[in-house]
Parts: structure tokens; C-alpha cells; sequence
């Protein structure tokens, strides 16, 4: 009886020790969640101020000095200016489209004039254009690019990082200064090129 209790007191122990050690290796695991993973990134969903050894998207992509994480931050605000450059691109593509479909609509008649003489008129059709296939396909693409380089920047905001956060609102203000610098037309929604997609005869 007694050696059987010994017994048993020892598996007691022994499978304790397991729970413990158990216990230990998901605590260990839920802090690398928190805090990085094994491979010494530093991860962290509440605001912060990493540099070195930050990680983002990938593990591959990990800050191993300051100058890497001043690349990063370039990098960063070409990213977003990128987005505006595709963002004035798809309505770049459009104002093309409505050009040519309007040049496309214009029809020359004769009126006859004060002096009897006949005066050629231009006359714009005022009907919508649907892309062909090539034209349509050309618009998905450029909406595929911009809404991928738009879900990248998202990724990137969500590390929290401050850094990068600042260097995503830079990125916005350059590429809307380059990118969104047009004349201005009669109203506020009209710029130089949708203008000269309406010109009669132009």
C-alpha cells in the first residue's frame, strides 16, 4: 500500500510538472503573439515607436538597423504616392474615353445665316459611351492595382507604428500635390481635362 502511494504520489508530481510546463510554453506563446515571434520581431497591435527589429507584412521584411528603417519610410511614401498616382490615372483614363467617345459625337449641319449664306454648326450627341471590352478591361486593371496598393497601405497602418503612420500622411499630401494639380475649371468638380472632353469641334 505504502509503495503503491509512493507511486502514485510521483505520477501526481510528474504529470504536474507537465501541466506546468504546458502552461509555461502557452503563456510563452500568447507574449510572442503580443509582443513578436521567435524570430525576435517586435509586433505590437496598440500604438508604438519601433524601429529596429520591427516587423511588417512578413518576417522577411524585418528592421535590422536605422538605416533599413528609413528605407522602409521612403518606401512607405512612394507606396501611398504611388496610390494617387493610379488614382489620377483611372480618371485620367475615363476623361480619355469621354473625349474620345465626344469627338466620336459630333455632327456638322448647315444653318443658313443672316445673309442667306450657309453656316456650319457644331452639334455635340449628349449620349453616354460604354467601354468596349478592351477599354473596360483597362479600367478593371487600373482598379485592381489601385485597390491592392489602397489594401497594402491599410496592412501597413495597422502595425500601429507611429513612424510609418506619419510617413502614410506625408505620402498623401506629396502625391495629392503632384498627382492632384490640375486647372480648374468653371466649377469645383471640373478640371482642365474633363473641360477639354467637352469642347465642340476642338
Amino acid at each position: 500500500m505504502d509503495h503503491s502511494g509512493h507511486d502514485m504520489s510521483g505520477a501526481t508530481t510528474t504529470a504536474g510538472s507537465a501541466a506546468a510546463a504546458a502552461t509555461s510554453s502557452a503563456a510563452s506563446s500568447m507574449g510572442g503573439m503580443g509582443h513578436g515571434s521567435g524570430s525576435g520581431c517586435k509586433i505590437s497591435m496598440l500604438w508604438n515607436w519601433n524601429t529596429v527589429d520591427s516587423c511588417f507584412i512578413s518576417s522577411t521584411w524585418r528592421v535590422r538597423s536605422a538605416g533599413m528603417f528609413a528605407g522602409s519610410c521612403i518606401g512607405v511614401i512612394l507606396l501611398v504616392m504611388l496610390l494617387e498616382l493610379l488614382r489620377r490615372s483611372v480618371k485620367e483614363y475615363d476623361r480619355y474615353l469621354s473625349k474620345k467617345a465626344s469627338h466620336g459625337g459630333v455632327a456638322t449641319t448647315t444653318e443658313k445665316g443672316k445673309d442667306g449664306g450657309d453656316v456650319a454648326v457644331c452639334v455635340t450627341k449628349s449620349q453616354g459611351y460604354r467601354p468596349n471590352i478592351l477599354e473596360q478591361a483597362v479600367r478593371a486593371l487600373l482598379h485592381t492595382c489601385q485597390f491592392a496598393v489602397a489594401y497594402f497601405v491599410m496592412l501597413l497602418a495597422m502595425y500601429y507604428n507611429g513612424y510609418l503612420i506619419i510617413c502614410i500622411f506625408i505620402g498623401a499630401y506629396l502625391g495629392s500635390f503632384v498627382f492632384q494639380w490640375e486647372t480648374l475649371g468653371l466649377s469645383a468638380h471640373q478640371t482642365s481635362a474633363a473641360g477639354e472632353a467637352t469642347v465642340c469641334c476642338g
